[in-house]
């Protein structure tokens, strides 16, 4: 047998000072039950909403960039051609014979080699060939518009090239998507080139 006293009930260590472990019941009128436990804490909740929200910010950010990228968010200003209207440089069926004079600029760089809309599908397209005629590695977009006999737009399309070393010649196409059942003229309408 211990000759230790148990305290009376409701009796607590004053502040600062140690005393027995706590008892069950001590402290709680006899024939009541403790405080309740702490509700069990909800996980994964809080970590998917913040990596949700972290994910979309990140997806803006690149984003951003990209589209700063594309018109030309460097510190050099972007080489944008005039947007006036060119001559036709092809038909659907033939392409020019005589030759297109030299256009300075990024303009310049780019000739459409074939013009043609698809008899299967109807889609237009215009055939590219750029030139890179500036003395770094640039990256172009390309704007083209598909017109009638009369001058009407029937349709568009834009085509892109990237890291076109200086002097490099690069073919590619700008395909458009809507429907055309009359013959067309390809035309560029605007040429962006910047450093890549």
């Amino acid at each position: 047998m211990s000759n230790q006293q148990q305290p009376p009930s409701g009796w607590e260590p004053p502040p600062g000072q140690g005393g027995p472990a706590p008892q069950p019941g001590w402290g709680t009128p006899p024939g009541q039950a403790g405080p309740p436990p702490p509700p069990p804490r909800k996980r994964g909740r809080g970590k998917i909403v913040g990596c949700s929200c972290l994910g979309a910010l990140v997806l803006v950010i690149v984003l951003i960039v990209v589209i700063m990228a594309a018109s030309g968010g460097d510190d050099d200003e972007p080489d944008r051609s005039p947007t006036s209207p060119a001559t036709p440089s092809a038909t659907r069926e033939t392409t020019t014979s005589e030759e297109p004079q030299e256009e300075s600029g990024p303009r310049g760089d780019v000739k459409v080699t074939a013009c043609e809309v698809d008899p299967v599908t109807n889609y237009a397209h215009a055939d590219l060939l750029i030139t890179n005629r500036s003395s770094k590695a640039s990256n172009y977009v390309v704007q083209v518009e598909f017109v009638d006999a009369s001058g009407t737009r029937l349709g568009e399309a834009s085509a892109a090239a990237n890291n076109v070393a200086p002097e490099q010649k690069v073919e590619t196409k700008a395909q458009g998507v809507g429907q055309i059942t009359a013959k067309v003229t390809c035309r560029i309408t605007d040429v962006t080139r910047y450093a890549s």
